[in-house]
C-alpha cells in the first residue's frame, strides 16, 4: 500500500522554508564507479583475514561490498524512497548573526493536539537512520490523524544542512541552540520533546537541560565514568553486568576511532574523505561491529553514499574535538547538564556502551526506562517498532497536554 502523503509544513510555522529533494547528479554516480574501480584495495593480511574482524575490517567483506556497490546498489532507488518523506531546508539565524541552511525531514499533522518530536541522529549516521519510524507511522495514520509531528533534522555538518563555521569552535549547546531556533523560532513551536542515540543523545540532552521549550528527552545512548555515588539502593542486574563488561571492552579496544577523530580529526578527514574504499572501511566497520545483527549491505552502502556525495566526512567530526579536552567532560555526565526534566531511556543489550539504569538516573529526572534482549547501537535501524514502541509510551507518560 502506498503511503499517505504528507506535504504541510504545520500552521504555526513562521520561520523561512525551502522544500528540498536529493537529486545527485548522473556524473557523480558514473565518478563513484570510476574510483571504486580504479583504487586498490590492500594485500591480504594475518589481520584482515580473522573472522570475529576483532582487529578491524575483514578484506573479504570489503572486496564483496565494493562488488556490490558498483554492481547492484541502485542509488536512484534509495534517492526515489528518500525523496518520498517531505524534507525542507530551514533558514536559521543564530545569535551572532550567523545563518545556516537546517536540512530536515518532517511529517506534519494536521491535529491541533499533534505533539511536536525532533529526532536526533550521531555518527556516522544521518537522518536515514529515522526513515524506517517515519514510514510506519505515515502507514499508520493521515496527516489528519498522526498524533505527532514528526522533525528528524541533519545535524550541521551532515548530509545537507551547513557545515560549521571554520573560523570558530563549535559545541554540542551549539548545535542544540540552533535546534531550538528550528523548533520554537521556525517551526514555531511552544514546547517538544527529544528522543535521540550516539551524538543525538547529547544534543538532545542539552536542549532538555538549557532550552525551556524542550519538554522531555528519551535517549537510547548515554556513554559515561562510573558515577562517583549512586542513589540508595541502586542495584545493577546481571544482564547490566554484562553490559557493563561490553563497555570496558569497547573503551579499551574499540575506541581508538574516536581518539582519532578527536586529536587529529584533519589527518583523518582527509585520509578517509578522500577515496570511497577508505569510507566504505572506515564507517562500514561501524555498521558491522557495532550492531547486534549486521544490517543488510543496501542499508550500509545507502548511508556511506549519502556522506559520499554529500562530502561530508569531514564536517562531521567536530563533536568529537572536545572528548579529551581537559576540563571539558562529555555532556551525560556533566552536572550542567542534569536534566530537571522527564527523562527516559532505551536500553539495547548490544550498545556500544550499555549503561546500567543505576547509572543513568544519576544524570537526570529518569522516569522512564525499558531494557531489551536484542538492538545495538543503531536501534532506530535495528529495532524500529522497538525504539517506536518505547518512544510513544515515554511520550504518553510525560506529555503535558496543551498546544504546541
Amino acid at each position: 500500500m502506498a503511503a499517505k502523503p504528507f506535504s504541510l509544513i504545520p500552521e504555526s510555522a513562521r520561520g523561512e522554508f525551502i522544500p528540498f529533494e536529493v537529486d545527485v547528479p548522473a556524473s557523480e554516480l558514473d565518478d563513484l564507479t570510476l574510483l571504486i574501480k580504479r583504487s586498490r584495495v590492500n594485500r591480504t593480511t594475518f589481520e584482515n583475514t580473522l573472522v570475529d574482524g576483532h582487529l578491524g575490517v575483514k578484506r573479504e567483506w570489503l572486496v564483496e561490498a565494493l562488488s556490490h556497490w558498483t554492481d547492484k546498489f541502485a542509488w536512484r532507488k534509495h534517492e526515489t524512497y528518500i525523496n518520498s518523506f517531505p524534507a525542507y531546508h530551514a533558514k536559521i539565524t543564530d545569535d551572532d548573526g550567523r545563518k545556516y541552511n537546517i536540512h530536515f525531514v518532517g511529517l506534519f499533522s494536521k491535529r491541533k493536539d499533534a505533539i511536536p518530536i525532533f529526532l536526533l541522529h550521531g555518527w556516522p549516521g544521518s537522518f536515514l537512520e529515522f526513515l524506517p519510524m517515519l514510514d510506519i507511522l505515515r502507514n499508520r495514520y493521515s496527516e489528519q490523524d498522526l498524533p505527532y509531528h514528526l522533525i528528524a533534522p541533519s545535524m550541521p555538518g551532515y548530509a545537507f544542512s551547513s557545515p560549521p563555521p571554520t573560523d570558530k569552535d563549535f559545541y554540542l549547546s551549539d548545535i542544540a541552540r540552533l535546534f531550538n531556533k528550528l523548533a520554537t523560532e521556525s517551526l514555531g513551536f511552544r514546547t517538544y520533546i527529544v528522543q535521540g542515540g550516539d551524538i543525538g543523545s547529547k544534543v538532545g540532552r542539552v536542549m532538555a537541560a538549557e532550552h525551556k521549550a524542550c519538554q522531555a528527552v528519551h535517549m537510547n545512548f548515554c556513554i559515561m565514568p562510573k558515577p562517583a555515588t549512586l542513589r540508595p539502593g541502586a542495584v545493577i542486574s546481571e544482564q547490566e553486568q554484562i553490559g557493563l563488561k561490553r563497555a570496558d571492552a569497547f573503551h579499551r579496544l574499540g575506541s581508538a576511532y574516536a581518539l582519532e577523530h578527536a586529536t587529529k580529526p584533519s589527518t583523518i578527514a582527509l585520509v578517509v574523505g578522500s577515496n570511497p574504499v577508505s569510507l566504505l572501511a572506515w564507517i562500514g566497520e561501524k555498521f558491522v561491529d557495532w550492531t547486534d545483527e549486521t544490517p543488510d549491505i543496501d542499508t550500509i552502502l545507502e548511508s556511506i553514499s549519502l556522506y559520499w556525495f554529500t562530502d561530508t566526512f569531514a564536517t562531521t567530526l567536530y563533536p568529537y574535538r572536545h572528548l579529551f579536552t581537559p576540563g571539558v567532560i562529555g555532556a551525560h555526565e556533566d552536572p550542567k547538564w542534569y536534566v530537571h526534566k522527564p527523562m527516559g531511556f532505551s536500553w539495547f543489550p548490544k550498545e556500544l556502551a550499555p549503561i546500567p539504569r543505576a547509572w543513568v538516573e544519576t544524570t537526570g529526572d529518569l522516569v522512564f526506562h525499558r531494557e531489551h534482549q536484542k538492538g545495538g547501537h543503531f536501534a532506530a535501524v535495528e529495532q524500529t517498532e522497538t525504539l517506536l514502541k518505547d518512544l510513544e509510551d515515554f511520550v504518553a507518560q510525560v506529555w503535558r497536554t496543551g498546544p504546541a
